[in-house]
């Protein structure tokens, strides 16, 4: 994977705007963790395959980046994503990585389903 390219990966989100595609999201226990009173708190989420149509994609921030997919009844956003790439197969990959490289996010479009 490659270090978000604000430009390259805004041209890729908009290749998919108006088309049917597969979504796979999810963060891990880095991505929200937090120590309080000497104990361990963490959450994460995980979807894969959900099927939607988005209208329009958007990348902001200064880095690490937020990612947004409007869909016909809100939003699905992916909070800092920090590297890209497009696979082999057309999918568009985004990852979000801490800052000891540990994947804290992921968030990849695809028109075929996720095995």
């Amino acid at each position: 994977m490659d270090p978000v390219i604000v430009k390259d990966v805004q041209e890729a989100l908009d290749q998919f705007v108006g088309r049917e595609v597969y979504i796979h999201l999810e963060t891990t226990n880095g991505a929200y963790a937090s120590h309080h009173n000497d104990q361990f708190f963490s959450a994460g989420a995980y979807i894969r395959n959900a099927k939607v149509t988005y209208e329009r994609a958007k990348i902001t921030g200064p880095g690490p980046f937020r990612t947004g997919l409007k869909i016909s009844f809100g939003w699905i956003y992916a909070e800092g994503i920090t590297h890209y790439e497009i696979d082999d197969k057309g999918r568009l990959l985004l990852a979000g990585h801490d800052f000891s490289g540990k994947l804290a996010v992921a968030l990849q479009i695809s028109e075929t389903p996720f095995e």
